[in-house]
């Protein structure tokens, strides 16, 4: 037994015998106001679409079977006031989905404040079905395949589901045929990310909740699911479970922030007693240097240099809690002028090693921050002089190269080198392999600073050496 139809709300009545004349003629029939809320549905329009006569209120977006696409008709309509033919998929009164061809217009007359608007809904035949066409000739395969798979129609309901699907959704494939898609993910607004776009692949993460109530996060690679004569009969997604690995991503990152952010505060802290410690030794050289005799002096300069040492791994500290932080841009930069500023900078360092630093006359620009580029020609330079140790002519080349889709950058002395057993251990933090130059040694945090910035970048570091030939650090960084 079907529904009454809703009486006629009040309308002028050409208006209203125009909808009387429109029930006769369409599959169904609605008015709804400016909110979306439905005022009068048709009789074969409350048959078809299963609501009840009351007034009480699905709104008309509520019978789309694609939430977005919907979203996306009614912004159109408040826009211009109508909207033309419109093919879109509704839910039916038995759960079934109806391709259907929907044009709404603004009702004339009435009150301008609180327009109506009308909906004709016109059935239309489908294609042949997504799995008769193309999920059957490759069931054979995805049935067997470890892989969970997915086939959507184009009406984004799922027309095939593999095996495997269950141990990912926790649904069976029957369970799973018939059913929107949008029914299944935690937020719907996806379905436009995954389903309307142009490229012959996607991958995105959603979230999917399983019939336990337990939310999953899934990697969707979504493609185009096509027919052998080429046209696009829906979507194929393959599905992973990658709940666990973004758990622990997110347990890391974190701890690393955590970690960061401890970093700069103890940082911080120690700052103020050091630069006392600085203070007070100054001081005593000053006004009480001659009592103190060699000996006493030779234990202050002891003292000043370990001070010198701790406020440098300080700042390089500091330093390295704020790489990729917000507020740093991407910019095409000249290099050039970089390392013609460094090459001031380090000139009286560069003359008292009487090393030679040579620089590329034309280097194309490179895609990155200004400061961490500067810092990432400053720390590998200077690494460079504090490791050249005895060499003829000790010689430092800088070298910046692009390719289609990336810029690489090579930094090459002739010193000393690095044993190969050690490559990856210098980019560590607090790692450094032997004295510098002067006699000191190094905070071991200048590598890590290098590695951090060009990773943070999207980019890769790593170092060519073997004792006695010189090292060869290279880095690359994404051009986009």
């Amino acid at each position: 037994m079907t529904a009454p139809p809703v009486p006629l709300p009040a309308v002028p009545l050409p208006a209203a015998q125009v909808l009387e004349g429109l029930a006769q003629l369409h599959q169904a029939v609605l008015l709804f106001d400016r909110r979306g809320e439905v005022v009068w549905l048709s009789e074969n329009a409350s048959a078809l679409l299963g609501r009840a006569g009351a007034r009480s209120a699905r709104t008309w977006e509520e019978f789309f079977a694609d939430g977005a696409l919907a979203a996306r008709v009614r912004a159109e309509l408040l826009a211009r006031g109508r909207v033309a033919h419109q093919r879109v998929a509704l839910r039916c009164a038995s759960g079934a989905t109806l391709g259907a061809e929907v044009a709404v217009v603004r009702l004339p007359g009435g009150d301008p404040a609180q327009p109506l608007f009308l909906a004709t809904v016109r059935p239309v035949e489908e294609p042949a079905p997504v799995r008769s066409q193309a999920v059957d000739y490759l069931a054979a395969l995805l049935d067997s395949s470890p892989e969970a798979v997915i086939a959507l129609d184009e009406s984004c309901v799922v027309a095939y589901a593999n095996p495997a699907v269950e141990r990912v959704l926790g649904l069976a494939p029957a369970a799973l045929a018939g059913r929107p898609l949008r029914d299944l993910l935690e937020d719907p607004a996806v379905l436009d990310t995954l389903l309307r776009h142009d490229a012959e692949r996607i991958q995105h993460d959603v979230q999917v909740t399983r019939p336990d109530g337990r939310l999953a996060c899934l990697s969707v690679s979504a493609s185009p699911l096509r027919l052998p004569d080429g046209s696009r009969a829906g979507t194929v997604a393959f599905l992973h479970d990658v709940t666990e690995r973004r758990r622990a991503e997110t347990e890391l990152a974190r701890k690393n922030a955590e970690l960061e952010n401890y970093v700069h505060s103890v940082s911080h802290d120690l700052r103020s007693p050091l630069v006392s410690l600085l203070g007070f030794s100054r001081l005593l050289r000053q006004d009480h240097g001659d009592q103190l005799g060699e000996s006493g002096r030779h234990f202050l300069d002891r003292i000043e240099q370990a001070g010198r040492t701790m406020e440098a791994l300080i700042n390089d500290l500091l330093e390295l809690s704020r790489i990729g932080q917000t507020g740093e841009r991407k910019a095409l930069v000249d290099p050039l002028k970089i390392l013609h500023q460094l090459r001031a900078e380090l000139k009286p360092r560069l003359e008292a090693q009487n090393v030679s630093l040579v620089v590329p006359d034309s280097p194309p620009l490179v895609l990155c921050d200004r400061t961490r580029l500067y810092q990432l020609f400053s720390n590998l330079i200077g690494n460079a002089l504090e490791h050249m140790g005895p060499c003829a002519e000790p010689r430092i080349e800088i070298e910046v190269a692009e390719d289609p889709d990336q810029q690489r950058i090579t930094v090459r002395d002739n010193g000393r080198g690095i044993d190969p057993q050690h490559h990856e251990r210098i980019f560590e933090l607090f790692q450094s392999l032997g004295p510098r130059a002067d006699g000191r040694r190094g905070t071991g945090v200048g590598l890590a600073i290098v590695k951090k910035i060009v990773e943070t970048h999207g980019g890769a570091v790593w170092v060519e050496s073997a004792p006695g030939a010189g090292a060869c650090f290279h880095l690359t960084l994404p051009r986009g």
